[in-house]
């Protein structure tokens, strides 16, 4: 069974959020997708997904059946999820019915939860290097807004367990899309390297989201890879964490 060393559950926003994420220790799948391998888009056993997904969530204390999540494409795209289940070609989720409980996959790409706690809705949000370039946090927020009247004083905000800048390496072809904040080059590697935190953050920052309401992890996907899946570190033979947020429906 899972226990809550399993995984790091972060937001604590009151008393009728969910949000966490998970790590890779606590599961039953063999490698190299051990052991708590939650993607569903992996090549690892799918009746043991569906285990260590059963055995996950319910350490959160909801059922798998209230859950919604999409096959991810590192594009920009927002659905509005007003019924549990598993979508097709989105990258970010948002919601405001209490009762479900959105998931992003990751394993190095950056997942980001945010809580809109004045109109109660929530967001879910995979921001790997492509997303974080389309700016997906900032339009995430901007269509939450449209959509609840959401604004940047009521939301706290995750971002998540990802690859951090040390680890992060490009090319050019990759570090022209990023603004010279979040790049940084290595005389001797002849590389750039990426802040993905950061860049994420500033997303949520302009969007008025106070920097004491914002969370990030300290942790790296590839620096801490005996604790993190790595989709680099493990040349893409990996299983995946999800990051996951959502309301109840009463108080807990």
């Amino acid at each position: 069974m899972i226990n809550k060393s399993s995984f790091h559950q972060s937001l604590k926003f009151c008393q009728n959020i969910v949000a966490g994420e998970s790590t890779r220790l606590g599961g039953y799948s063999l490698p190299p997708f051990k052991s708590l391998n939650l993607g569903l888009y992996t090549e690892d056993d799918k009746e043991t997904i569906q285990k260590n997904r059963q055995s996950f969530f319910e350490s959160l204390g909801i059922k798998p059946r209230q859950t919604a999540g999409s096959h991810q494409v590192h594009g920009d795209r927002i659905i509005y999820v007003s019924q549990p289940g598993q979508y097709e070609g989105y990258d970010a989720l948002i919601c405001n019915q209490k009762g479900i409980f959105l998931t992003v996959t990751v394993a190095d790409c950056t997942p980001v939860l945010i809580y809109d706690s004045k109109n109660e809705a929530v967001a879910a949000i995979h921001a790997g290097w492509k997303g974080t370039v389309l700016e997906i946090v900032r339009k995430t927020l901007e269509q939450m807004s449209k959509q609840f009247g959401t604004n940047g004083e009521d939301c706290h905000a995750y971002i998540g367990t990802c690859i951090d800048e040390c680890s992060f390496e490009v090319d050019a072809d990759v570090a022209d899309n990023f603004d010279l904040t979040f790049k940084r080059w290595d005389d001797h590697l002849k590389k750039f390297f990426i802040d993905l935190k950061a860049a994420n953050k500033k997303q949520l920052l302009d969007f008025g989201i106070p920097d004491e309401s914002i969370e990030v992890s300290p942790f790296s996907t590839f620096e801490h890879n005996e604790r993190y899946f790595s989709y680099r570190k493990e040349k893409g033979q990996t299983g995946r964490m999800l990051g996951v947020i959502g309301m109840v429906s009463g108080l807990r």
